[in-house]
Parts: C-alpha cells; structure tokens; sequence
C-alpha cells in the first residue's frame, strides 16, 4: 500500500479535517543504467571534492548558495526549516476561487487528500460545497523543505490537492516573438476560418484518456523483451549496500505524535524556550572541538575501508576478465 507523503489537516474556517496527503501519479519511465562496455559493470557517480579528488560521505554534505563566482554561504538544515511556514502539516484554505479562474499554466503536480478515520464528513461537507459552487480552495502547503501554493479541487469522491506555481516562476508570453495581431494582418480570409471550425467541428469528440497510449514506451519495452531473449545478455551484478544514499528516509509522520508535539508546543512558557536554546549553545560550545577531532578520526578510517573495498572490485574485475 502506498505511503503518504505526509499526514496533517485540512483547515477552512473554523473547520479542521484530519487527512493523508498520498502521491496521484505513477511514473511508468524505463529507467536505464549506464555499464561499462568491457565488461558490464554498473557505472555510479560519486561526490567527489574538487580538490583532493577523494569520495565524500554524505554526513560530510552541506548545502551551499553560490552568491558569486566561487563564493558559497553554507546552510544548515535548521536555516531551512526556519524559512518554511510553520504549519507543515497543514492545508491551510485561504479564499476560494471560480474554477475556470486559473490559467492552466499554473498548474504542477496532483496529489490526493484522503480524510482520517471518522473524519469523512467534513472532508464531504467541503467537497460537495465545492462542487456544487463550482468553486477551488486556495492554499499554502509546506511539502519536504518547500512551501507551495496549492488548489484544493472536488474530483468525484476525491478531494486533489494540486501544487500552483507562483507567477514568478512563469514565462511571460511577451518575451518570446508571437503573432499577436489580428487575423485579417496575417491575409487570413474569412472563409479559412470557416473551413477550418468545419474541420475542428469534424475531429470533436470526448476526452477519453484510456483511448492514448505512450507508443514509444511500447515499443521500446518490446525491443527489451526481444534483446532479452537473444543473445548477449549481461549478468546479475551485485551492488555494494554502502552506496545506497546514506540519507535515504521515507517522509511518513505518525499522526499522533504530531497532535501530541503540538499540545506539548503550546504548553512550553517563552522562559523555558529561552533557557532550552541556552542550553544547545551551551553544549556546542563546549562539545565542539571534540566533535571535531572524532570527525576527521572517523573520516581516515572511512578512507582505509574504502580503498580496500576498490582494491577488491579491481582484482575481481582482473579476475572476470582473465576468465573471460
């Protein structure tokens, strides 16, 4: 079964309904890995430092803004969440639109809300409302490490939530050079607009997405299946686990230890806030350079592990060649 996204609530008004943002798309892409021709074997990129040209772990990775040619100014995770709303868990409906109201480009990506137990008839009350008043919820919703603009839609029993994007992110029509001068300037005459409604008039029909298939997927995964079964087929190669991405983590958030951390928020006194943040400077002051001698101990030791991990895959590679 799907994962949610995140699980959180969706608010309007003085209304709140507990839902599960879960993703409303499927990626079908045939996805390719590069091999080595000589002998088969997968190809990873690395992060590699510029200038020593040696593996970096990715507890070692820190995020960076470019401000200039070579110049970085390093974050932290805590200066990205800071700069997010607070309300991370929740849809927040801020005005309702006419549906037709939204030029299409703004339009990103889908995702489905799916109300919480016992939470269905508010999620009902806003759906059918806003079917009936053929109206959109406008919102702010932080997903991961961003805040989008969104528009809450009724799609049959579902509510969709569909991520906006804002207008500085759209190209402006009038940077590029289009015909934006009546008809009549381009010596199109009336009767080819006439001729052309009729054509238009002949081809109509109704939206029938199932009627549409991507051929070239098709037909690409039918040259697989041939290649599969001639000749020349490479063999099962092992992975080594260490280069599954050491900061992989599914983004599911346990409902009840949200409300639970929310109470406890609301519960904690600005002094108590003032003498907890005291505390973590407190202790990084005084725990930092030890932390920073353990660092570079536990980055030799790294190093050694790996070389000898790569002098192993040499050898085996001389040994599958030598075979061979």
């Amino acid at each position: 079964m799907a994962r949610p996204i995140w699980t959180g609530t969706l608010s309007f008004g003085l209304l709140n309904v507990p839902i599960r943002l879960m993703t409303a798309e499927r990626r079908v892409d045939l996805h390719f890995r590069m091999l080595d021709q000589r002998d088969n074997s997968p190809i990873r990129y690395e992060r590699v430092n510029a200038e020593s040209g040696e593996e970096v772990p990715w507890k070692d990775v820190v995020k960076a803004f470019e401000y200039s040619k070579g110049s970085y100014v390093v974050l932290d995770e805590e200066d990205i969440r800071s700069a997010a709303s607070e309300s991370h868990e929740t849809v927040e409906i801020d005005t309702f639109v006419e549906a037709g109201s939204i030029d299409p480009r703004y339009y990103e990506k889908p995702y489905y809300l799916v109300p919480a137990k016992k939470a269905e008839k508010g999620y009902v009350l806003l759906r059918e409302t806003l079917a009936k008043a053929g109206r959109v919820g406008i919102a702010k919703v932080v997903i991961r490490t961003r805040e989008y603009l969104a528009a809450v839609v009724p799609q049959g029993a579902a509510l969709l939530l569909v991520l906006l994007r804002y207008p500085q992110e759209l190209v402006d029509a009038s940077d590029y050079a289009l015909p934006d001068k009546p008809a009549s300037s381009y010596r199109i005459a009336p009767r080819e607009l006439a001729m052309a409604s009729d054509l238009i008039e002949s081809m109509s029909g109704e939206w029938r997405p199932d009627d549409y298939r991507d051929e070239f997927r098709d037909k690409l995964r039918k040259a697989i299946e041939k290649r599969l079964k001639s000749k020349g087929v490479t063999a099962t190669v092992e992975e080594d686990e260490e280069h599954v991405a050491e900061d992989a983590a599914t983004n599911v958030v346990d409902f009840m230890a949200l409300l639970k951390k929310s109470i406890a928020g609301k519960k904690r006194t600005p002094a108590k806030a003032a003498k907890k943040t005291a505390a973590k400077k407190s202790g990084a002051g005084k725990g930092g350079a030890g932390k920073g001698a353990a660092k570079k101990t536990a980055a030799k030791k790294d190093a050694g592990a790996k070389a000898a991990r790569k002098a192993t895959r040499k050898a085996a590679a001389g040994r599958r060649r030598t075979a061979g």
